[in-house]
């Protein structure tokens, strides 16, 4: 029987994404915007503070340790409400204790304070993302995506715009005492959310957990060349989001015109492509969203183009900044729901770890050359090749859309 599109919309599983979502964005910028203030108000050496970024590091690897949580299943609450709820508890811990740190006198006492926060909050975005895969049927992933990303980016305007804000009033170990206590939404969520019915039975030895999520998934036909897929459908974006500041102010924009119009329209524009693309997926399926979001990533990257050759003009800008966030947000919709739904769950922890650590290497490894490439063929042609650089994405689409089952 099919369900009204209103009652999958406004459903407690939807909310539960959301929520969840928010629970998951709060921690990133503590540990990176916010904290780099904290240490440079306290006069840390800037050396210091650039060696700081590798406390993000447990993001990329929580694929290692991604095999424990499918393992094993915790005396209450279920296999993953258990997590969770251990994950959130530590989180909050965590956060308090980097709070009560001093940057000045005890900077390592920080990074080590730092590590546990981003441990724990990459082990809490394992079993979000694992939860999600399996309390949402295959046709709500879209939406469920888009609601859990919306709600990863309001955790996140809540902690580095507001952090810092915040940070204005009160100290900076006040503020992060605030912002332990806003996971309580997460924690109070976990206890009241349901635990996801799996027939599937988790994995019973170190094989089964570690080696055969891997095994299973390079069994597949087209392994491969998913996995190249997830490396460049946003490949393009990824590059041309890269360098946009620098462009904005190479070709004549203030920063306070660029905080304005990224803000007001960027955050909202991203905030309703989410959830356009969760509705339009709904609606059409996985894969013809893949391939329409797709499209219009690689028209709003052409947008930066067409931006460079008219100039500062604020309204030019209000419409870049819009049409790419919006795009990019309906985008990663798709993208995200695609992971999830790629996954065994049998296997989910670990092979959504896995996949979702792939998303992030494009980010890091073509954004390198981009200062290059924009020295060398001027910003025109530099985003023109953005645009291209999205077209082996789409060509892969072609053969992964005959590979997919759930159209």
């Amino acid at each position: 029987m099919n369900i009204p599109i209103y009652r999958q919309i406004f459903s407690p599983r939807m909310l539960v994404s959301f929520l969840m979502g928010f629970s998951c964005g709060v921690p990133l910028l503590l540990t990176l915007s916010v904290l780099q203030a904290w240490m440079k108000e306290e006069g840390v050496d800037l050396s210091v503070i650039g060696l700081f970024s590798l406390v993000g590091l447990p993001y990329t690897l929580k694929f290692l340790w991604a095999p424990v949580l499918d393992r094993f299943t915790l005396p209450f609450l279920g296999r993953r409400r258990g997590w969770l709820l251990v994950f959130q508890l530590l989180l909050m811990g965590a956060l308090v204790l980097l709070g009560m740190t001093n940057p000045s006198q005890a900077p390592w006492l920080v990074a080590l304070a730092a590590l546990f926060v981003t441990f724990f909050s990459a082990s809490q975005d394992i079993v979000v993302d694992a939860y999600r895969r399996e309390d949402l049927a295959d046709n709500e992933l879209g939406l469920g995506s888009s609601l859990y990303v919306n709600g990863y980016r309001v955790g996140m305007l809540l902690a580095g715009s507001g952090g810092l804000i915040l940070a204005d009033y009160f100290s900076f170990a006040q503020v992060y005492l605030f912002m332990a206590a806003s996971l309580g939404i997460g924690i109070i969520t976990t206890l009241l959310s349901r635990e996801p019915q799996v027939e599937e039975a988790a994995p019973t030895n170190f094989q089964e957990s570690v080696v055969q999520p891997f095994v299973e998934y390079f069994s597949r036909n087209g392994a491969l060349l998913i996995l190249l897929f997830v490396l460049f459908y946003k490949i393009g974006d990824q590059m041309a989001s890269t360098m946009t500041i620098p462009f904005y102010l190479d070709i004549g924009f203030t920063k306070t015109q660029i905080g304005a119009v990224a803000k007001l329209f960027g955050f909202w524009a991203t905030i309703i492509g989410g959830l356009v693309g969760g509705l339009v997926i709904l609606r059409t399926g996985i894969i013809r969203s893949l391939w329409l979001f797709g499209i219009l990533q690689a028209i709003s990257t052409a947008g930066f183009s067409l931006l460079a050759l008219i100039g500062p003009s604020l309204s030019g800008l209000a419409a870049v900044i819009a049409f790419e966030n919006l795009s990019g947000g309906m985008g990663t919709a798709a993208y995200v729901a695609y992971m999830a739904s790629l996954t065994n769950k049998k296997f989910t922890a670990t092979q959504y770890a896995l996949l979702s650590s792939l998303m992030g290497i494009p980010r890091v490894l073509a954004s390198a050359p981009t200062g290059f490439m924009a020295e060398s063929i001027g910003w025109v042609g530099f985003f023109f090749c953005c645009t291209v650089v999205a077209i082996p994405g789409l060509f892969l689409l072609h053969w992964v859309a005959k590979l997919y089952h759930y159209k």
